[in-house]
């Protein structure tokens, strides 16, 4: 199987993708909205933004902020739920030809379970189920589930329990703490087939007018090129502890170069988010220029290319 750019697929564990470039989960919106700008079909798989089993309204305004090489975000997951997307937004994604990831949130552990429970009737339809750990768990004290090995086992076993075998079910972790690389382990114990490294980095910005945060709910997280050097440590560690684990790279990719840096560390896979903000076909253009790397270097195979700095 090739790509439609003439190198072979690429694979993350189990799951053969023409591309190892995929959307990141909140930058690409709930369906098909980069479509005007990008053949979705292209992509390794869109990754859309996380849903919960409930509706929610995030956070409040303002959202955004941007900083000096990214942005901190504190949006808060704002969605419909699992059965709005299920009804009318995956069926726009599948008309474009994307492949599907799903993105999954909750407060609880139930929470996230419910939410897997409303993909399985259309669970045919997508590619793999990334679970978003990096939520506060309210049944304890609000810590992050992904600052704790146990919490996020627990979840990710919970999700796995209850989604059939022919879909992937991925770790997206944090990287805000000093036990990533054995809460990776953990997670994969539970059943989960893939990592995804790393979501954003915990920040703050204050308005010096104001004297007060910039963002409506004080913090957030820090996206963006200022945190590329986080991702591509996060990786490397977890892939020299982990040495099968299949990974999905991501943070700060604003050019090949980065998604490349990526895979080197030991990503199979990367992901492109807010580079999509300043361009929306940032990931189409990442994309090819990965591909023209890779054509001028002789590459084969994107395994030449994964775990290369090791």
């Amino acid at each position: 199987m090739n790509s439609p750019l003439g190198i072979p697929h690429t694979r993350v564990g189990a799951l053969t993708l023409p591309s190892p470039v995929l959307t990141a989960s909140g930058t690409a919106g709930h369906s098909d909205e980069l479509a005007a700008y990008v053949d979705l079909s292209t992509l390794g798989a869109v990754v859309v933004k996380s849903v919960a089993s409930f509706e929610w309204q995030g956070n409040p305004a303002p959202r955004l902020h941007a900083t000096g090489s990214g942005m901190i975000n504190a949006v808060g997951l704002q969605g419909r739920g699992t059965a709005h997307w299920v009804q009318h937004e995956l069926p726009r994604l599948r008309a474009r030809g994307a492949r599907v990831v799903a993105s999954i949130w909750g407060f609880r552990e139930s929470e996230y379970e419910q939410a897997a429970l409303d993909l399985v009737a259309t669970a045919d339809q997508l590619v793999a189920v990334e679970v978003n750990l990096s939520c506060p768990n309210v049944d304890h004290a609000r810590g992050m589930f992904a600052h704790s090995a146990t919490q996020s086992a627990q979840v990710i076993a919970a999700v796995r329990r209850v989604l059939p075998a022919s879909v992937a079910v991925w770790a997206k972790l944090s990287p805000n703490t000093d036990q990533l690389v054995s809460i990776a382990g953990a997670v994969v114990a539970a059943g989960a087939d893939a990592l995804v490294l790393v979501n954003t980095v915990l920040g703050m910005a204050i308005d010096i007018d104001t004297r007060r945060p910039a963002l409506g709910n004080g913090g957030g997280g820090l996206s963006g090129a200022a945190m590329h050097a986080v991702a591509v440590r996060s990786v490397f560690d977890v892939r020299a502890a982990h040495r099968h684990v299949p990974i999905v790279g991501v943070g700060g990719v604003s050019n090949a170069d980065d998604a490349l840096e990526l895979m080197m560390a030991g990503a199979d896979a990367v992901q492109v988010g807010t580079a999509t903000f300043a361009d929306p076909r940032a990931v189409a253009k990442i994309q090819r220029k990965m591909f023209r790397w890779a054509q001028r270097q002789g590459i084969t195979s994107w395994g030449e290319v994964i775990n290369s700095a090791h």
